[in-house]
C-alpha cells in the first residue's frame, strides 16, 4: 500500500483511504448493514487502508459511530478525518439543503465548531482526530469569517484535540485566506476521471502550499468500477439520480469506455475500479482517493489499488481516452 503524509503534519496515511459517507445510509443511500460497515472498516484497516473519513452529516452521526465501533481496541491504528460546517441543531448559519425532515446550514462559528467537535469526539469514541476538516465554507446572509474560523482550529490543535487541519469544497482564494491565519494541511475536493476541473486553479493552489489533496468520488459512486449496468434503477431520492454520469445516454457512453481497457485490466491482473483508483492516485496533485465501500469484499478491490504501479504509457491513455468522451450530456 502507498503512503502519503499529509500536508506538513508529518501524519503518514495510506494512499487509497476509506470513504465512509454511504455507510450513513439515509434518503441519498438507502439501506444499510451496520455490522457489515463495521466488518468493512476492519477489513480496510487489515488490508492497508487505516485513513478513514467521515463526518457528522453522513446519516446524522450514524457513520461517526459506526466508525466508533469499528476502530474500537484499534484507534491507534487508524487515521480519522472528520469535519465540521453542517449544522443542523438550530437556525444559525445559511441553509444549505434538507434531508429526512432536517434543515442543514453551513455554519462555521466557533461555538458550533467547537459543540461539533465534542460530538463527533463522543460518537467516534476517542480523544482526538487526527484531520479535522471545514465541510463546506460559510456564506450569507450568516457568514463567518475565516479568520474567525481559522482561529478557532488553531486553538483546537494547540488543545490537543486535533492534530491537523483540513479544508474542503473550497476555491484557490479561500484557500489564501485559510493560509494566511495558519497552516492548513490538506483540501478534499470532488475529482475522478469523468470530472478534472479542479486541475486547472485548485491542485495549483494546493501545490503552492504544500496542502495535500483528498479526492473524494473518484469512482463516481461506483460508476467507474463497471458494475452498475444500464438495467440498473435507482430509488427516487437516491444520490445518483442527481449525478448527470449516470443519465442512460451519459452511462452508456462510460461502460463503452470501461470495456475499452480490458486488455489492461487483462495486463495488470486487475479489476477496473483497481484501474482507475491507481490512475487517480497516479494524477500529480491527487494525493490520497477516498474510496466508499459498505462491504468486505469491495474494500479488499479498492486496497489492491494501492500497490498497482501503472506505466507513463497507459497514464497517459487513460487520460486521452477520458478527455476524448467529454463532458456529460
Amino acid at each position: 500500500m502507498k503512503r502519503r503524509v499529509i500536508g506538513q503534519s508529518g501524519i503518514e496515511a495510506s494512499a487509497v483511504a476509506f470513504g465512509a459517507w454511504a455507510i450513513g445510509g439515509g434518503p441519498w443511500w438507502g439501506e444499510t448493514d451496520d455490522d457489515l460497515s463495521i466488518r468493512a472498516i476492519q477489513t480496510a484497516l487489515d488490508e492497508g487502508i487505516d485513513f478513514i473519513d467521515t463526518a457528522p452529516v453522513y446519516g446524522f452521526g450514524r457513520s461517526e459511530e459506526i466508525v466508533g465501533r469499528a476502530l474500537k481496541g484499534r484507534r491507534d491504528k487508524a487515521i480519522v478525518a472528520t469535519k465540521c460546517g453542517l449544522w443542523w441543531a438550530d437556525q444559525r448559519g445559511s441553509e444549505h439543503f434538507s434531508l429526512d425532515g432536517k434543515t442543514v446550514n453551513r455554519c462555521l462559528k466557533p461555538e458550533t465548531i467547537r459543540i461539533e467537535l465534542e460530538s463527533s469526539l463522543r460518537r467516534l469514541d476517542t480523544d482526538y482526530i487526527d484531520l479535522y476538516q471545514t465541510h463546506w465554507q460559510s456564506v450569507e446572509p450568516d457568514f463567518t469569517p475565516i479568520a474567525e474560523t481559522m482561529a478557532c482550529l488553531l486553538d483546537l490543535k494547540r488543545e490537543g484535540k486535533i492534530r491537523a487541519i483540513g479544508v474542503s469544497n473550497v476555491d484557490p482564494k479561500q484557500i489564501e485566506a485559510y493560509c494566511a491565519v495558519g497552516p492548513v494541511d490538506s483540501v478534499q475536493p470532488r475529482y475522478s476521471m469523468l470530472d478534472r476541473h479542479i486541475e486547472k486553479d485548485l491542485l495549483p493552489s494546493c501545490a503552492k502550499h504544500n496542502l495535500a489533496t483528498l479526492a473524494y468520488s473518484p469512482l463516481e459512486q461506483g460508476l467507474l468500477t463497471g458494475k452498475i449496468g444500464m438495467d440498473q434503477v435507482f430509488d427516487e431520492g437516491a444520490f445518483r439520480n442527481m449525478l448527470p454520469w449516470y443519465k442512460p445516454a451519459n452511462r452508456k457512453r462510460v461502460l463503452e469506455l470501461l470495456a475499452g481497457w480490458s486488455d489492461l485490466t487483462a495486463d495488470h491482473s486487475c479489476t477496473l475500479a483497481q484501474l482507475v483508483i491507481a490512475w487517480t492516485i497516479a494524477q500529480p496533485g491527487i494525493t490520497f482517493a477516498l474510496c466508499g465501500a459498505r462491504k468486505p469484499a469491495n474494500v479488499v478491490d479498492n486496497a489492491g489499488a494501492g500497490s498497482l504501479e501503472l506505466a507513463v504509457a497507459d497514464i497517459e491513455r487513460i487520460r486521452r481516452d477520458v478527455e476524448a468522451l467529454g463532458d456529460p450530456e
